[in-house]
């Protein structure tokens, strides 16, 4: 059974229920061993003569009724305890791993898929799950059942029991050896399993390229081929199982015509009734179910362990980013952020992509972060959320160093729009209102005008209520960003991040979003990340950031004046600006 660390305090936390089914599942095993001895009595009694009219044998059969009714109410109780056990166990383990997930960090989401920790939360999970229920049950019951079957077949022939127990000890030890290989085997399966699995999620992300470059028979044949080898590893692994069990089933066959051979020697010579071999062939037929019990068992072991292992390493693996012993909570943030001799490198990157960055924002300005794809933008944002580690005085919030921070406090006073401007399937209203259990009808509806997407969302059939597909698929790249800039207003955050959040929307509706930012965050910071100098060239400060370094801080006109890069970025878009609207004309 499982002991490793996250799995093994479940004994104890479901102990009674594992104690109450256990005890139920013995005495159903004793008890059920009565009904070969009262037939034993019938044969016997018939055979010599002492019952010889119906009456006579209302009694035992009236107690082996009773003993199979009460073996079918217990059979019902131990399922719904130690069945019942194993379905708790797995939701606590899979919440357990849900909350260890939200606490990885982001370096950890870097190096690995969404299929392989799925396979986790589905297949190995599913693998422990049946080795609390069934695979405990097997174990508890083949070995208990076993022991009282041979204890009584002992007592009826030792001997006959003796050369019975010779090929079943000897298969015991055969079939021992075939599951550690077939732990293996089944170790092989899941790796494969996971990634057929990412490669399926990454399909179906990106069927919008698969159609658009004309890649689905393509894909079809590299999917069909990695189904192939996870069919080809499962059958390898099926096989193994199979082995097992013509083994076993060839051995008790052999054992079978060995009882009935020596048993009617014995009768021959006066040694043994009908009756007693009779009972004893009922024994032996009983201990089969233990041998199977115990063979399926270390089957489902086997693949449990494996599992176990994977799950264990995922619940083992520690996030980088965590909040100090001393972590300051329970502060207001007044929004000003000092960057400081700032240079960041990811951990699995020689190259810094941040260089000795330098500058201030202060508490309630609207500042533009400008650069080229590539210059770091986006890594400043992370760094911001502490989704990275930094140095020491690298990063200050209102006065608090970034890591003296908690978390929490930083996070709850900071709005963040993402590039990808993730969105949930779920309501409209939902989706704004993220951040609260339940967000007031007023402030949604305020939020919704400030983004700009309440006129579009009115336009709906549902209106708020609209249900939107995976990841917002149903509404426009525009409406999208509005709606995950109307999630982030709605949290009234101190500090507001735009991460490129206007580029799909058109001059207009830029304008008429920042606006509205301007009017209603008034005293409070807001920081928009753009590539495109209209998103900025009004807010009261822009920080150019060229190759990980700042190139520049100041006004759009000062920066015109001082900032050769960014004479050259406002002429090229003007230019791009330009070249549109001649073909568009054209």
């Amino acid at each position: 059974m499982i002991l490793l660390k996250h799995f093994r305090h479940y004994y104890l936390k479901y102990g009674l229920a594992f104690l109450i089914g256990i005890a139920i599942l013995v005495a159903v095993d004793w008890y059920q061993l009565e009904i070969p001895r009262i037939i034993k009595v019938i044969i016997n009694g018939v055979e010599g003569g002492t019952i010889t009219v119906m009456d006579q044998l209302w009694t035992p059969l009236l107690t082996i009724l009773g003993i199979v009714a009460g073996m079918t109410i217990g059979r019902f109780l131990w399922r719904i305890t130690l069945i019942g056990n194993s379905r708790r166990i797995e939701t606590d383990i899979r919440s357990e791993m849900f909350k260890h997930a939200t606490k990885l960090d982001q370096n950890f989401y870097s190096n690995e898929k969404i299929g392989g920790l799925m396979s986790y939360f589905i297949n190995d999970l599913n693998a422990v799950k049946e080795l609390y229920g069934f695979g405990l049950l097997m174990l508890i019951d083949g070995l208990v059942l076993g022991g009282f079957v041979l204890v009584r077949m002992f007592s009826l022939n030792w001997e006959m029991t003796l050369y019975a127990a010779i090929p079943l000890a000897f298969m015991g030890v055969l079939v021992f050896f075939l599951e550690l290989k077939m732990e293996k085997k089944f170790k092989l399966r899941q790796d494969s399993f996971e990634k057929m699995s990412d490669f399926a999620q990454e399909s179906f992300s990106g069927i919008t390229v698969i159609k658009a470059y004309v890649r689905e028979a393509v894909e079809s044949l590299r999917f069909k081929k990695k189904s192939k080898d996870v069919f080809d590893k499962s059958m390898d692994h099926l096989k193994y199982s199979v082995v097992v069990n013509v083994i076993i089933d060839a051995m008790i066959s052999l054992v079978i015509l060995a009882i009935l051979a020596f048993g009617a020697i014995l009768i021959a010579k006066g040694n043994l009734s009908s009756g007693e071999l009779t009972e004893y062939i009922s024994y032996f037929f009983t201990l089969l179910w233990p041998v199977f019990a115990i063979s399926w068992f270390m089957n489902i072991n086997g693949q449990a362990q494996a599992s176990a292992k994977r799950i264990y390493e995922f619940l083992e693996s520690k996030p980088s980013v965590v909040d100090a012993p001393t972590a300051i909570k329970d502060v207001t943030l007044d929004g000003s952020i000092s960057v400081k001799h700032l240079t960041f490198t990811y951990p699995d990157s020689e190259t810094p992509t941040l260089k000795d960055m330098n500058f201030d924002i202060k508490a309630g300005e609207m500042v533009g972060i400008l650069g080229r794809t590539g210059s770091g933008k986006s890594t400043l944002v992370e760094l911001f959320l502490h989704l990275y580690n930094t140095e020491k005085g690298m990063i200050t919030f209102g006065g608090y160093d970034l890591m003296d921070l908690s978390l929490a406090t930083l996070r709850e006073h900071i709005g963040y729009v993402p590039q990808d401007n993730f969105l949930y399937s779920d309501t409209i209203k939902n989706n704004i209102g993220f951040a609260f259990s339940r967000i007031d009808e007023d402030r949604l509806i305020q939020v919704a005008k400030i983004s700009d997407i309440h006129e579009n969302v009115m336009e709906f059939k549902d209106r708020y209520e609209t249900m939107l597909g995976e990841r917002g698929v149903t509404i426009s790249g525009g409406q999208k960003q509005r709606v995950s800039i109307a999630r982030a207003l709605a949290k009234e955050p101190k500090i507001l991040i735009l991460d490129d959040s206007v580029s799909a929307v058109d001059t207009k509706t830029e304008e008429a979003i920042i606006s509205n930012l301007r009017k209603v965050r008034k005293g409070k910071t807001t920081l928009m990340i753009a590539h495109r100098i209209s998103t900025v060239r009004k807010l009261d400060k822009i920080v150019v950031i060229d190759q990980g370094r700042v190139a520049g801080v100041g006004s759009h006109a000062e920066l015109m004046k001082t900032l050769p890069l960014y004479q050259e970025m406002v002429k090229l878009q003007e230019l791009e600006e330009l070249v549109g609207e001649v073909e568009a004309h054209a």
